[in-house]
């Protein structure tokens, strides 16, 4: 029911690259509830969910809801007005950075990071490691749509739960 929802964008955001738009999956109420349920199911009772912008806010807001968790939002640089740490880290057209809200995490909560396409892994490590210098315990990273030939799984030591292979 998922599948064919999932449009493939040639060539975004830059040359080479085939964008996974999950846009038309999160329009579509029935498609959208059976992955905010997998997603959900993937974690034993987090304290947060930790969603990574932008389509993570989406996922992870609805996921921290259905399991009774807070939801904390994870940033491209310069979007937060207090920042409690930052990582850099690579992707496969360049690199980037993440940022934590300073006072989103407390030490010892567990938290489970969610996004929508897992590629080469960079995202997902680089939030897991702010989550980890906060003092939080990552129970797992869980993705819609995992790109399997770029090795995104080998970039973190976490549990990986992808709904779907691409």
């Amino acid at each position: 029911m998922v599948t064919p929802l999932i449009r493939d964008v040639p060539d975004f955001p830059h040359a080479g690259v085939r964008f996974k738009d999950l846009t038309p999956v999160f329009a579509d109420p029935t498609a959208f509830r059976a992955v905010v349920d997998a997603l959900a199911a993937t974690a034993p009772a987090p304290d947060a969910v930790l969603g990574v912008e932008a389509r993570g806010f989406l996922l992870g807001a609805a996921v921290a809801y259905a399991l009774g968790a807070g939801v904390v939002t994870v940033r491209k640089p310069g979007k937060l007005p207090v920042v409690a740490d930052s990582q850099s880290y690579t992707l496969e057209y360049g690199s980037a950075g993440l940022e934590l809200p300073a006072g989103a995490l407390r030490p010892g909560q567990r938290v489970l990071v969610i996004d929508d396409v897992l590629a080469t892994g960079g995202t997902v490590a680089a939030t897991c490691r702010l989550a980890e210098r906060a003092g939080a315990t990552v129970l797992g990273v869980a993705v819609v749509l995992e790109i399997e030939g770029l090795g995104g799984r080998g970039a973190t030591h976490h549990p990986v739960h992808a709904l779907l292979p691409a």
